[in-house]
């Protein structure tokens, strides 16, 4: 077995590191991220294997005049980041097609079938299965026209592994005593699952990778190109596997990929649990494009998708209206908050990539997971190691790499 070099320690960086040693190979992970800002560890937590439809499609294209921030949605377009989202939204408008929709909808479909029993046996194996809760989730309506349109297109809907159903007399019991506001409706996930505490589970996963005897460094990695192979400046390795989220497109720049990608930038606003239940599982405002989290010693409310570089200055308003959701629907959550804004790694077509380069015999990737980061870095560390492993992946890869982009 060989040496392999990963870059960016993120949670699939991680989790690709640790079945990389569990296979037998020596590993040294490059992590730039020592206070933990990444949006591996400020998400909601929610592994969420009901989202097999890509959101590249033409039904999401329609929605957007009534989805953007001005409107009180959560899409934002800065026009100050004119000249970032105007290439990529025209790559995604290219990507919702009906053919390339239903390809991408195949190719996430089965990945996603896989997340939740790669999850179930990572937790085992870094000797932490509490840090995975399988207690589905909840997604719930105010209104009432908004509630059966939502239950009825939700009972119609492709969910994958996951159901959903009506939710009980119980539930809607709990949901009406957390605030002012008594749902309309609401539907209960099964099949879907939360980890329990980020923060813990970055401990772990950081614990279990020293245990095994990989090395962490905190860099930010450079690749060196020598021909047809790839090293990492200062460290000697046979093989490199890119995981840096959004900083990957500068990192293979050099090598000549030129990858698409975006920071699709969320926002958080985090408090003591207070008087949060702790076993009630993730809650979907759906009006407000809001899901609030309860983890172990805090409550967490989280929304927007926000087109703009990875670096421009946040937008305070955003954390504005997560308060004031907070305080308009009347829920058992205040302050002093916490603010996050973390840039999720996303792709024009809403699909992952994870694949060898063809640029370079050692060179391979995985990032650009969107949304499911989370959800999808234990499988996407498993395929990271068959193909290292010279074995054929126990799904298609094909789907998901760079060179659709060619």
């Amino acid at each position: 077995m060989g040496h392999v070099g990963i870059i960016g320690g993120g949670v699939v960086g991680l989790s690709a590191g640790l079945a990389l040693l569990k296979a037998g190979h020596r590993v040294t992970l490059l992590d730039n991220d020592p206070g933990a800002a990444a949006p591996s560890w400020g998400n909601a937590g929610h592994i969420a294997v009901e989202q097999v439809a890509p959101l590249a499609s033409m039904e999401q294209v329609r929605s957007v005049p009534g989805r953007l921030f001005a409107a009180g949605g959560p899409l934002a377009l800065p026009p100050r980041e004119i000249a970032t989202w105007l290439p990529f939204t025209t790559r995604l408008l290219g990507a919702s097609g009906a053919k390339r929709f239903a390809a991408g909808r195949t190719a996430l479909s089965r990945l996603l079938a896989e997340a939740l029993p790669a999850w179930r046996a990572q937790v085992e194996e870094i000797g932490a299965p509490d840090l995975l809760r399988e207690g589905g989730h909840l997604v719930t309506w105010l209104d009432e026209r908004a509630a059966r349109e939502g239950t009825r297109d939700l009972a119609a809907a492709d969910t994958g592994t996951a159901s959903a159903a009506p939710a009980s007399a119980a539930d809607l019991a709990r949901l009406s005593a957390l605030g002012a506001a008594h749902p309309a409706g609401a539907m209960r996930f099964t099949g879907t699952a939360q980890i329990a505490d980020l923060d813990e589970l970055r401990g772990a996963l950081h614990a279990a990778f020293a245990a095994r005897g990989g090395t962490r460094i905190e860099g930010e990695g450079r690749l060196v190109r020598e021909g047809r192979r790839i090293s990492i400046a200062g460290v000697e390795c046979d093989q490199v596997v890119v995981c840096a989220g959004v900083r990957s497109v500068a990192l293979l720049a050099p090598v000549g990929h030129k990858v698409p990608i975006i920071a699709e930038r969320g926002y958080h606003v985090r408090a003591d649990a207070q008087h949060w239940p702790e076993d009630l599982p993730p809650v979907v405002y759906e009006e407000r494009a809001m899901i609030v989290t309860r983890y172990r010693t805090c409550v967490q409310a989280a929304s927007f998708v926000e087109f703009a570089r990875a670096d421009a200055p946040a937008d305070p308003r955003k954390w504005a209206r997560l308060e004031r959701h907070i305080a308009e629907l009347g829920l058992p959550i205040t302050g002093p908050f916490q603010r996050w804004m973390g840039a999720r790694p996303t792709l024009p077509d809403y699909l992952p990539a994870i694949g060898r380069s063809d640029r370079a015999d050692n060179l391979y990737y995985a990032f650009g997971h969107q949304h499911l980061g989370l959800t999808l870095a234990a499988v996407t560390g498993r395929l990271v190691t068959e193909m290292l492993d010279g074995r054929r992946t126990s799904l298609p890869l094909a789907p998901f790499a760079l060179s659709r982009f060619a």
